[in-house]
């Protein structure tokens, strides 16, 4: 063999004895075969096979599998982001004729999704009361096929009564997807509530270092993910093995780092209440919070993600107090180790139940840094907006 063949071919090692906590980096475009036949025959590998890299490795199985498992699922479908997430579902499960609810809180990407998407190609959507509950069975026709969920609203906070919603849904045959990127599975699992799909932003609570994107779809039922498995090789869209080693590592301090998150967002949430510069603190622990009740039911305990709206007249010194802010930092996202704090326009959004509150809205999320280093940083840029609002008044 000439030295050009050798830098292509590996040569074999051995492996014996070799046990390591970590799951391997599997990277890969070409899956190579052992003979002809197998080649020819690989369609029939099935999607729990391995026939090209874009289609997984062992590495993307990996993830699968332990995001199924805390979920209660059969299996997972990984995407590239959490947007993704709720698309596939969508253009996996809707035709021209068909239509979907959103609750109108949803993430507004979904939202532009469905009008700027959806609409112009036949298939039509409604916007409903996130706080309807069973009342949604009479917005669900028989062009109806999907029910979308938002569990708390990743904006405002309202909490849905997915229970009452599943049942309603399936009374009309329709399916349910939620998104649980605020809980996580370890708060909250749909599936076991009757969902059709728990979608999450992977990028998020499971990546939890700000660092990867990634999304996920997990079910029950196997013909579903078939269906998905299908649009997604259509389409051709893959994930990295690198993103979901990622995932893997953070996912396994998970844990520890939403019970710290959660403490820390409602001992904060009562604090604030007491904040002249703050009208409203939305956070589904506080009774105040829409649908506090069914967080008291079915979640009962927190994430990192809160939201406060200022009292009129605090934005007129926002921009320079959200600049000196110097352990928050300002950004989208949520669930990494930093501390991130963003204004939210929210009111040009609403179209079923106008936004009456006049202040801004900023969303919050809590981070690793000592509890003690972020209060002080959010007490000292509330007390520039307070000052700015007692001027306004006076």
């Amino acid at each position: 063999m000439h030295d050009l063949t050798r830098c292509v071919h590996h040569p074999a090692v051995n492996t014996e004895g070799y046990a390591s906590l970590a799951v391997a980096t599997h990277r890969a475009s070409t899956i190579v075969y052992p003979d002809a036949e197998t080649f020819s025959q690989r369609k029939y590998r099935g999607f729990d096979g391995y026939t090209y890299g874009l289609h997984g490795t062992p590495t993307t199985r990996t993830l699968e599998a332990q995001l199924s498992e805390l979920h209660g699922g059969v299996r997972t479908v990984l995407v590239p982001s959490g947007q993704a997430a709720v698309t596939v579902v969508m253009l996996s499960f809707l035709l021209p004729g068909d239509r979907v609810l959103i609750p109108d809180h949803v993430y507004p990407p979904v939202r532009s999704f469905c009008e700027e998407y959806l609409k112009p190609r036949g298939i039509d959507y409604g916007v409903y009361d996130p706080l309807i509950g069973a009342g949604i069975g009479a917005l669900i026709d028989e062009r109806t096929k999907l029910v979308w969920v938002e569990s708390p609203g990743s904006g405002t906070m309202e909490v849905q009564d997915v229970p009452a919603i599943v049942k309603a849904a399936k009374a009309k045959g329709a399916l349910v997807g939620c998104d649980n990127t605020w809980a996580t599975p370890l708060l909250f699992k749909p599936l076991a509530h009757g969902a059709d799909f728990a979608c999450e932003a992977l990028t998020k609570y499971v990546g939890g270092h700000s660092d990867l994107l990634l999304g996920s779809i997990t079910v029950k039922d196997i013909a579903l993910r078939q269906t998905m498995k299908e649009t997604i090789r259509a389409m051709g869209v893959g994930v990295s093995p690198d993103e979901c080693a990622l995932a893997l590592r953070g996912i396994e301090t998970m844990g520890i780092r939403v019970a710290h998150m959660g403490k820390v967002s409602e001992d904060f949430a009562r604090r604030l209440t007491r904040s002249p510069a703050v009208d409203l603190v939305l956070h589904p622990a506080l009774p105040s919070c829409p649908g506090h009740e069914f967080w008291a039911r079915d979640i009962k305990r927190s994430s990192g993600v809160l939201s406060i709206v200022l009292k009129p007249g605090a934005e007129a010194n926002l921009d320079a107090a959200l600049t000196a802010l110097k352990v928050f930092a300002i950004g989208a996202s949520w669930g990494g180790t930093r501390s991130l704090i963003a204004p939210m326009a929210v009111k040009g959004d609403r179209t079923v139940n106008p936004w009456t509150h006049q202040g801004t809205i900023l969303r919050i999320s809590i981070g690793l840094e000592d509890p003690d280093d972020l209060w002080t940083d959010l007490d000292a840029m509330l007390f520039k907006l307070e000052n700015a609002t007692a001027a306004k008044v006076a």
